[in-house]
């Protein structure tokens, strides 16, 4: 039996979900039930019927998957896939910064580990930290840990003074776009979307600034045969593509994330084979994080 048909026989006998990053590879994202951005799986995490979820991803997905359903198994296939933009923010980087900053709002990136959220008034995605910012009552908001989605927020919500921590976290995937994409995209003839995550001068010269999900949406509808120049990580291209078939989408071939990488088929098999890696966090860790979590998800009903 070939490993994706074993894997759909797994998911039946064990009555599992198997959720997928936009970005894993196109193998996994064919075998997954659900592919989608970091809220769309936080949704669907949230709702999840099975007793089983393997989050394909990177680790702090499955920790928020975990989170979300604290009765339920969640399985991470490769406990090595962990998120460099998540690792540069720490606890102690929290706690001094709310102490530089007393009456400010802490809004973290859902791209941070179970302990730092543990510690945010709320969570957010690049989907909705403009409207989570915008909402809150603080005229101060600490935005961590990406300094380009804080930049880009600020852009959004002028009223508000977002202070970056740390000051220079970025994404290297996303960090590595620059004008020149944007231009060569344009002498294509295509509309340019980069994630809020690039460096501001390139959500500046964008045609829209859109999340993964926001990608999809945007395409959705469009006349046959666009062209569409996506500033992300390479495989949402893959996912536009067969979305969208009759659109045109460039990508570029070198800006891969390589912990998403790390997950193969292989992997996904013995994690649903053996119930391997099981996502465990300290009770008060899951508690504190799941109400930021579940206020950002309150907050977009």
């Amino acid at each position: 039996m070939k490993t994706g048909d074993r894997i759909c026989a797994l998911k039946e006998e064990k009555d599992a979900l198997v959720l997928a990053h936009n970005y894993q590879r196109p193998e996994i994202q064919d075998v997954a039930d659900f592919v989608g951005d970091s809220l769309e799986l936080a949704r669907m995490a949230e709702s999840a019927t099975k007793p089983l979820v393997v989050f394909c991803g990177v680790l702090f997905m499955a920790e928020t998957a975990k989170i979300l359903n604290p009765g339920k198994k969640v399985l991470v296939p490769v406990r090595e896939a962990t998120c460099p933009l998540a690792d540069q923010l720490t606890p102690g980087m929290l706690a001094r910064a709310r102490a530089d900053h007393p009456g400010a709002a802490v809004v973290l990136y859902i791209n941070s580990t179970a302990a730092c959220k543990a510690l945010a008034d709320v969570v957010c995605t690049s989907a909705n930290a403009v409207g989570i910012v915008r909402s809150l009552d603080a005229p101060e908001v600490i935005v961590a840990p990406d300094a380009n989605l804080a930049a880009y927020v600020q852009s959004q919500v002028p009223e508000k003074r977002i202070i970056a921590v740390p000051p220079g976290g970025h994404c290297y995937v996303h960090q590595d776009f620059t004008r020149q994409d944007v231009f060569s995209g344009r002498e294509r003839g295509d509309t340019v979307i980069c994630h809020p995550e690039c460096r501001p001068e390139v959500q500046e010269a964008s045609d829209h600034v859109a999340s993964t999900g926001g990608m999809v949406q945007i395409l959705r509808g469009q006349p046959p045969g666009r062209g569409w120049t996506v500033l992300t990580e390479r495989e949402m291209g893959y996912r536009l593509r067969r979305l969208y078939p009759d659109q045109v989408v460039h990508v570029r071939d070198d800006a891969v994330c390589r912990d998403m990488k790390k997950t193969t088929l292989r992997d996904l098999l013995l994690s649903l084979e053996q119930e391997r890696y099981e996502v465990v966090l300290p009770g008060e860790t899951m508690e504190n994080a799941r109400g930021a979590i579940q206020r950002m998800l309150e907050a977009g009903r």
